[in-house]
């Protein structure tokens, strides 16, 4: 019987940087859906099941920081990761008030990943329940 991938949920308006991580977590073998704003992405958090959520700090029609603080409230112990070109601390600072459980500062896809396993790692994952 196959096992059962977590699903990871990746927000970001940029194709190229979607396309590279779903690439890269489909090898790690994690169902990966996009959303490229706020709204598609509370609109397919309120219709299917996650594990994870990978987003940007800087959507199109809004900010990731107040997405974030959404999904915790609609799923409840869904963990966040923001994965945004903003390096600073007080970035940094502000996603993990908002409810974030990690924050990569891009192009590190490497902490990115080794990011999501950690945490997907101490999950049983949506699709097995």
């Amino acid at each position: 019987m196959p096992q059962d991938k977590c699903r990871v949920l990746f927000i970001d308006d940029h194709e190229d940087t979607s396309e590279m991580l779903t690439l890269l977590l489909g090898e790690e073998d994690y169902e990966v859906l996009t959303a490229k704003s706020i709204q598609e992405a509370l609109d397919l958090a309120t219709s299917q099941s996650f594990d994870l959520y990978v987003l940007d700090k800087h959507l199109p029609d809004g900010s990731g920081l107040e997405l974030c603080t959404k999904l915790n409230e609609i799923t409840p112990g869904v963990p966040c990761i923001f994965y945004t070109g903003d390096a600073y601390d007080i970035h940094r600072l502000e996603a993990m008030a908002a409810g974030a459980h990690a924050y990569v500062a891009k192009p590190d896809i490497t902490a990115l990943i080794e990011n999501v396993e950690k945490l997907l790692s101490q999950r049983e994952c949506a699709a097995a329940t």
